[in-house]
């Protein structure tokens, strides 16, 4: 198996928040009927995190479960897994309407991380960041500027942005920009 290639080679910046290209990461983007318990277990069973709720995001490490849609999870595995974890998952859910894919190589991840997170975020999309509106754990599938982006928090201080490959030298931009020390807001900030 030949070494995966980050889009940007591992990126970062530092300004108002440190932004860093992160991954590679396993990424299976499973369709299907999330209510059967036959769905729910095979996820829960490959990542060992439970199911999540409405715009959750269960995560430990490089494992995880996303909810991006009444019928569609983001499968998180490491790289490495995925391929085999897509094996497991469609041998195991053989029989049912299901959809699975490993997405790995088509995403660009992000990690954003300190204080003013939610307002370097908030300057690129169209979603309430507030700790009361968008806690740990819970995920938003929205738009930064016109790049169609998944984000998760995994605590106060630290989301992860995923989006198409094609567009990570955007997205990177987007987000340093953002995170320039100019460009303090300071609506979040303490």
């Amino acid at each position: 198996m030949s070494d995966p290639v980050l889009p940007l080679g591992g990126v970062r910046f530092e300004g108002l928040v440190d932004v860093r290209e992160t991954g590679p990461q396993g990424m299976i983007t499973l369709r299907g009927d999330l209510a059967d318990g036959d769905v729910q277990a095979a996820v829960t069973d490959l990542t060992g995190v439970a199911m999540p709720d409405l715009r959750g995001a269960n995560t430990e490490g490089d494992t995880g479960l996303l909810w991006m849609s009444p019928d569609e999870l983001l499968v998180l595995v490491p790289y490495r897994q995925a391929a085999q974890a897509v094996t497991r998952l469609s041998e195991g859910l053989e029989g049912h309407h299901v959809l699975v894919v490993n997405v790995s190589d088509a995403r660009a991840l992000f990690q954003l991380r300190g204080t003013q997170v939610r307002d370097v975020l908030a300057k690129l999309a169209p979603v309430d960041f507030a700790p009361e509106a968008f806690a740990a754990g819970e995920l938003r599938r929205t738009r930064l500027a016109q790049a169609a982006a998944g984000i998760w928090m995994s605590d106060d201080t630290t989301a992860h942005v995923f989006c198409f490959r094609s567009m990570a030298t955007y997205m990177y931009g987007l987000l340093c920009t953002a995170a320039d020390p100019n460009a303090r807001v300071g609506f979040h900030a303490k």
